[in-house]
């Protein structure tokens, strides 16, 4: 085990429970996560292992037929599956944030609906937020909810856009304006929980998956669009059964999904070392190995440092959420750094890979197209900037 990315504290389960996914990702993930990727190919028996593991489950409390652990320990296996193939650990983000949402916010009725086959990988989650014209500014989405007079009917219209398993997911958790009268825009907005065949065309009543986004990486899990054209709903299906409040709702599970793009940020840029510091201790110029040159000695060490820092941080702020205390700030920190650094990590071990690491043949190649993805999910680092600025105000505000 490498003394990188350690974490202190640990008890014997979490161990435990974090030897095994190594295990699997060593030997089921990355020996086809290449061949798999170049294909575009969603990695079925990868996600059915991960069933078996209760992966899906993780953070579901163990009423409902979960594991109970912490937001630590899920960030540091997505950060183990992450290292494998980062689109394995898209597979399972989304469904993790929507499973959060519903048992932060959701009713009794739809935390025991929903839970328990969520917990199994039965039911699979995606969350929408964005749309294809608004970028980063939620206030500005257009998918509209209307209320049948005052019944507790629905309707949905509109069009949402980069659903990560919006194909595969049967249960989407998605963002609409309600005009509900108040005077804020964001009290404003819903979150409706959709249920829908997986698969792509029309998957439910008035809700259609036209198909796969192609991507330059990020590739098995499917990116999607999500049209709504009446969709039929009820006031059953609000998430936690109360119209105004979907924008905080899903501020929340965004948060935590922070802490999982920043965990999948170190899985892979921890990969990257791994692949630059091996291949620079098998590859020799002008009489020696090249790791024994100090220009690439140097790019080692930068780049471990990175990897540590980033890992330390997303722990931190894993753990002040699991904590009960407000982490907006870490968050957005170690997401940030994280997504950062490992953009660079990567492009250093790439440089060190040399004419190799634009084969197709070398793993590089593939990190190298998947790393740009963790600059913009979940929130761009600019997006992130203001965050960390906002919240530094608050705390150094100037008194007097």
């Amino acid at each position: 085990m490498s003394r990188l990315q350690t974490t202190e504290n640990l008890t014997e389960e979490q161990q435990e429970l974090l030897k095994l996914v190594r295990q699997f990702v060593d030997e089921q993930i990355i020996p086809v996560a290449t061949e798999l990727e170049h294909k575009d190919e969603y990695p079925t028996q990868i996600v059915e292992g991960m069933k078996e593991m209760g992966i899906f489950g993780l953070m579901i409390p163990e009423e409902y037929g979960g594991l109970g652990e912490s937001l630590l320990t899920y960030a540091l296996c997505v950060e183990e599956i992450a290292r494998g193939w980062m689109s394995v650990s898209g597979i399972i983000n989304t469904h993790f944030i929507v499973a959060y949402m519903i048992l932060q916010h959701g009713t009794q009725e739809q935390k025991d609906h929903y839970l328990p086959r969520m917990a199994t990988g039965e039911i699979r989650g995606a969350f929408s937020m964005s749309e294809p014209a608004l970028g980063s500014d939620v206030s500005a989405i257009t998918t509209k909810a209307v209320r049948q007079g005052e019944s507790d009917e629905w309707v949905i219209t509109g069009q949402k856009m980069w659903l990560t398993n919006g194909g595969s997911a049967n249960l989407v958790a998605v963002l609409v304006k309600t005009d509900l009268g108040a005077d804020s825009v964001y009290r404003n907005m819903t979150t409706f929980l959709i249920d829908k065949e997986s698969g792509f065309g029309e998957t439910a009543q008035g809700v259609t998956v036209p198909g796969k986004i192609e991507k330059m990486g990020y590739k098995g899990v499917d990116t999607t669009e999500l049209i709504f054209d009446g969709h039929r709903t009820s006031t059953a299906k609000i998430l936690g059964g109360e119209p105004g409040k979907g924008f905080y709702q899903m501020m929340d599970g965004v948060e935590v999904g922070r802490v999982n793009v920043a965990a999948r940020a170190c899985g892979l840029s921890r990969r990257a070392f791994e692949l630059g510091i091996a291949y620079a201790q098998q590859r020799s110029t002008f009489g020696k190995k090249i790791a024994e040159h100090q220009g690439i000695l140097f790019r080692l060490a930068d780049m471990a440092t990175k990897v540590e820092a980033s890992h330390q941080m997303m722990v931190k702020a894993a753990r002040l959420k699991d904590s009960g205390q407000r982490n907006d700030l870490e968050a957005g920190m170690a997401k940030y750094l994280a997504a950062e650094n490992c953009a660079d990590v990567v492009e250093q071990s790439f440089r060190i890979h040399g004419g190799y690491g634009y084969s197709k043949e070398y793993e590089i190649e593939r990190l190298y197209r998947e790393a740009p993805m963790l600059l913009i999910g979940e929130g761009t680092a600019e997006i992130q900037k203001m965050i960390i600025g906002r919240r530094l105000l608050e705390d150094y505000k100037l008194k007097g």
